[in-house]
């Protein structure tokens, strides 16, 4: 067995990731993250299963983004003081018993308890997206970071049509269950197949979390981009959750797999994920983050024609659908970039930060969307998600006119018993890297 090269920020230069070891941790992060989004194009199917009503079903997405934005808190700084591999294939193996859970629910209040839970092991992606940019080298990071930003995109646009085909074909449970079983093979695989990933410092829990809010208070820069990830994934849950309802409704009257098939139009959207990593790698990122805005704000006007239904509605709807996925999704990879490269040695709890806001974002939006549309249709939350991304170029505006702070900071504690230990750490690795090759010569 050929382990890789152990990376770690203080010990050594690191050798490229390689691409099947980058593929792979996209994968996991799309499948992780889909879990809390095959919910969305079921949302018509379950209400009606279950006998409740459209504002009563929605809040089934509310109940995983609640799980998931708590997981986001507590659970992923871990990536920064527990061994990484040991970390993911645990959750994803919660994730799958959580998942049998949602899939035997028998009424509205089980479900929520049950996709709250699948929330917060899904959470599992986030601590993913910077293990990878700590094993990938410098002038790569952006592009590494993009490729695992693009397979969680392209999860939870597929986590739509999935659901909506296994659902027509077979039963709203099934899905489920089908989720279930991936989580169990993702988990198997990465526990055979990545290498030991040791943690980049050794802090009490306490501290840890205690670092993520003196990280808020004292960089200006996080503030702004936590904000603008607010916005960013507030505009996709309005998008998301109110399209189900508008096409299963009377302009379209479409069925659960019709529906699903939506996600594939959003999957264009994983190109800007690339894209949008190679220009941060050139310095480009503030110009990612304007252009960003700029197509959020746009794509709402396409999407309000969406409401009228037939050919020019549908068209309205499918270009409305990848403008604002392409905007942010180079949204996101942008902040990722630009936070990355300000506090390298603390890129679990940065991540905790920018996702915790966009989730509070995205949580926030789903209620709204939920309890708006019966009211106001599909106009009223056109109109929301144009306010919403009205709000980010005024947030954006300040940053272009009073910059924050984005030359690397240092690491408060890399003093010589940490840095000590992160070697220590190291050749352990490589010991037990050398036992492997040497059993199976």
């Amino acid at each position: 067995m050929n382990d890789p090269e152990f990376r770690e920020d203080d010990v050594g230069v690191r050798s490229p990731l390689s691409r099947a070891m980058a593929l792979l941790l996209a994968v996991t992060c799309g499948a992780a993250v889909a879990n809390i989004y095959y919910a969305q194009p079921l949302l018509p199917v379950v209400s009606k299963a279950l006998g409740v009503s459209e504002g009563a079903g929605g809040l089934i997405v509310t109940s995983s983004q609640i799980g998931y934005a708590l997981s986001l808190a507590l659970l992923v700084p871990l990536g920064d003081v527990l061994e990484r591999r040991r970390l993911v294939s645990g959750l994803l193996a919660l994730s799958a018993v959580a998942l049998l859970g949602a899939a035997a629910s028998p009424s509205l209040g089980a479900l929520y308890a049950s996709v709250a839970l699948v929330g917060v092991t899904s959470a599992v992606a986030q601590i993913v997206v910077p293990m990878a940019a700590s094993l990938a080298a410098d002038h790569e990071r952006g592009a590494v970071v993009g490729t695992v930003m693009s397979g969680l995109l392209i999860g939870i646009m597929l986590a739509r049509t999935v659901a909506g085909v296994l659902a027509e074909f077979g039963d709203w449970r099934l899905v489920f269950v089908f989720a279930a079983g991936v989580m169990v093979v993702l988990a198997i695989t990465l526990r055979l197949i990545l290498p030991l990933v040791p943690p980049a410092a050794k802090t009490p829990y306490p501290w840890l979390l205690h670092s993520v809010v003196t990280l808020v208070r004292t960089e200006s820069l996080l503030r702004r981009r936590m904000a603008l990830a607010a916005v960013g994934m507030g505009g996709f849950t309005v998008l998301w959750t109110a399209s189900s309802f508008l096409l299963a409704g009377p302009a379209y009257g479409y069925g659960p797999a019709i529906i699903g098939l939506f996600g594939l139009v959003g999957v264009v959207g994983a190109a800007a994920a690339s894209v949008a990593g190679r220009l941060a790698d050139r310095g480009r990122a503030r110009q990612v983050t304007t252009g960003g805005l700029i197509v959020l704000m746009g794509s709402w006007g396409v999407l309000l024609f969406a409401g009228r239904g037939g050919p020019v509605g549908l068209s309205a709807l499918m270009v409305g659908i990848v403008a604002l996925n392409l905007a942010q999704q180079a949204l996101l990879i942008s902040h990722q970039s630009v936070l990355y490269r300000r506090i390298p040695h603390a890129r679990s709890r940065v991540t905790t930060a920018l996702m915790v806001s966009a989730f509070a974002g995205s949580t926030v939006t789903s209620a709204l969307t939920a309890a708006l549309y019966p009211l106001v249709g599909w106009s009223g939350v056109s109109a929301l998600g144009a306010a919403i991304a009205l709000i980010g170029l005024a947030i954006w505006s300040l940053e272009l006119l009073r910059p924050s702070p984005a030359e690397p900071l240092a690491d408060p504690s890399a003093d010589e018993n940490v840095l000590a230990a992160r070697t220590s750490g190291a050749r352990a690795y490589r010991t037990h890297a050398h036992a492997n090759e040497t059993a199976h010569a």
